[in-house]
């Protein structure tokens, strides 16, 4: 990424109060200095078993949604094309300031015949979010059908209180709205249309975005999430926000 510019190549426009550029760097140093499977600490504290974090018993009984939206990241196939947030740009009207999706990028050192690895981040849409408990007016709220952490624009009084918040830096103001926006997992413009997946895994080619239906053993991302021949893993599993957003490779 180059100074002063985002991820389209434009010159970076400053929000009044909150400089996204200066927060997503940040959040790249933090994720490099102090992360998990990816650098050696606990931003991607590493799980052998996703039972270890959020057992089925809690998603059944605590958390009772559906159907309970979720995704899982399979970090390694991401080669960057950036097609993710194109389509996400395209879908939800994300302005050139903003972003709901993004791919962290950094060096393998001694890497032979990897020169680059590639983070997807986005919404972790938690459990026990922590955006949802800081918000003064409850524009920020937790679907109770879906799970989807959404925003209600006409409550938000742009305080910004739910973006110092968010352990994942996912959220940012958007001028025209008036209010903060994020990923709904494309809930306003595809899901309560009747599409059944969400723009960024759509137009992955490589199939690194799984999403779907939690509650259903049957979807493809429950049988993911749960499998046991590899680790997934969640971000800053330690914050306590159980994210419905996992990783693993492969």
């Amino acid at each position: 990424m180059t100074d002063g510019l985002n991820h389209n190549g434009r010159k970076q426009e400053k929000v009044p109060g909150f400089q996204l550029e200066i927060e997503r760097r940040e959040f790249l140093k933090m994720g490099l200095v102090i992360t998990g499977i990816f650098a050696g600490g606990s931003i991607l504290s590493l799980v052998s078993n996703v039972r270890n974090a959020y057992s089925l018993d809690a998603y059944r009984n605590e958390y009772q949604y559906k159907p309970h939206y979720a995704m899982i990241l399979r970090q390694d196939r991401c080669i960057d094309c950036k097609r993710c947030m194109e389509a996400c740009v395209a879908a939800n009207s994300v302005p050139d300031y903003g972003w709901r999706t993004m791919i962290l990028k950094r060096r393998v050192p001694k890497s032979v015949d990897q020169k680059w690895e590639f983070i997807p981040i986005l919404c972790n849409q938690c459990n026990n979010p922590p955006c949802v408990r800081t918000c003064p007016t409850q524009a920020t709220y937790k679907d109770k059908v879906s799970g989807i952490v959404m925003m209600d624009d006409k409550k938000c009084i742009g305080c910004k209180s739910c973006i110092m918040a968010c352990p994942y830096n996912s959220r940012y103001y958007n001028e025209a709205k008036k209010a903060i926006d994020k990923c709904d997992f494309c809930f306003a413009t595809r899901l309560s249309r009747g599409m059944k997946n969400v723009a960024c895994s759509e137009a992955c080619p490589a199939d690194v975005r799984v999403f779907g239906d939690l509650s259903d053993p049957a979807s493809r991302v429950f049988q993911l999430v749960h499998q046991l021949q590899k680790p997934v893993w969640v971000l800053r599993e330690e914050v306590g926000a159980k994210p419905n957003v996992f990783y693993m490779k492969g």
